[in-house]
């Protein structure tokens, strides 16, 4: 997995864009996504020489560059997809078609020198990555990239999203998607009212969405669509566990040192024999045997997004810890509520599956 951001070298300075460069790389950032889409035959070779002195520098901090193109971009730049020498020279590690050709040529492009990887448009279901498949490409070479939405309402549907994304998993390819910064002003177009690719993501802070797209099991690398993200943003993206879901806690004011210990110091797992009611992480109790966990804020109904640990009064259930899936009675007040998924992050209960880990974070 890794995670990538955005550059539009035409549109701000080389500096600017540089120190965002040299500040994600800092971070553990491994990509950078970029467009040429709006090359014209008028400002070809100004804006070339810009993308290469950017690309050349992001090459100089680790950071691979994947360049978005169309044909209508072939014609003016006058390359064909078996002569990518052109951008091979820019100091691209891979280009992204946004638009599918025959198969066929996807195929002879992943066998072509210069050896650029070769991005496919995820967001589309056609079936064309079978087709391409059905042509023996050098899978190596070949992944996929969702597209972003820079107008509201437009963005996709969870459910599109997943069938689409599913096909390329099920054929073991890596994916990517994008996710929109709050802070940033502009990205390829003239309007953008955010980048994302799923609408639902389209006014959730940066690492929740970053959170979900992992939590999906169904991408791998996580971009950021437009410029310039924060650097609140760039270290929040950077921090998220892209391994497990790690969850947000309002925790309440008067938590133990048993229970704020159970809650954010073990690996937790859900149990494999699951059930509607409640995530189980049942192992940490083993630890908390000998260990007083009194009755403390033992409310007598749960709702959803609610963290429990088992009190002294629930015999082999002591220290049992439980994320509440949906409303039910505290039966003899036996769980302590011990905080709260944040409400933003509730949504994300959902992902965590039979045998899934998972961790908490303080709000």
């Amino acid at each position: 997995m890794a995670l990538g951001l955005s550059i539009y070298p035409n549109k701000s300075s080389f500096e600017a864009n540089a120190t965002y460069l040299k500040k994600a790389a800092d971070l553990g950032y491994q990509r950078i996504f970029t467009s040429m889409l709006d090359v014209t035959a008028d400002n070809k070779t100004e804006i070339l020489a810009t993308f290469k002195k950017i690309i050349t520098y992001g090459n100089s901090l680790g950071l691979k560059t994947t360049i978005d193109v169309n044909p209508r971009l072939f014609k003016v730049l006058g390359m064909d997809y078996h002569h990518l020498d052109l951008l091979a020279d820019l100091g691209a590690s891979a280009i992204r078609l946004d638009a599918n050709f025959d198969g066929l040529t996807e195929s002879l492009i992943s066998f072509e020198e210069p050896q650029l990887d070769l991005e496919l448009n995820i967001s589309a279901d056609t079936g064309n990555i079978a087709n391409i498949l059905s042509y023996r490409p050098n899978l190596r070479r070949i992944s996929g990239c969702h597209n972003f939405y820079p107008q509201r309402y437009t963005g996709l549907g969870l459910d599109f999203f997943t069938k689409c994304s599913t096909m390329y998993k099920h054929m073991g390819l890596k994916t990517a998607a994008f996710v929109t910064s709050q802070a940033a002003t502009f990205g390829p177009h003239v309007f953008a009212d955010g980048l994302p690719t799923l609408e639902m993501h389209r006014d959730l802070d940066i690492a929740i969405q970053a959170k979900h797209l992992f939590a999906t099991g169904l991408i791998d690398d996580v971009l950021i669509a437009n410029a310039f993200a924060s650097d609140d943003e760039l270290k929040a993206l950077a921090a998220v566990n892209e391994d497990q879901l790690t969850l947000k806690v309002d925790t309440i004011p008067t938590l133990s040192t048993n229970e704020y210990d159970i809650l954010f110091k073990y690996q937790h797992f859900n149990r494999g024999d699951i059930n509607d009611y409640a995530i189980r992480s049942t192992f940490v109790k083993l630890a908390y045997i000998h260990h007083a966990i009194p009755v403390n804020h033992a409310v007598p109904q749960l709702k959803p997004g609610d963290i429990t640990i088992g009190n002294d009064n629930f015999g082999q259930y002591k220290g049992e810890l439980n994320i509440v899936k949906q409303a039910m009675p505290n039966e003899h007040q036996l769980k302590n509520v011990v905080g709260h998924v944040t409400a933003a992050e509730t949504f994300l209960i959902d992902y965590i599956r039979p045998w899934s880990k998972f961790r908490f974070t303080k709000n």
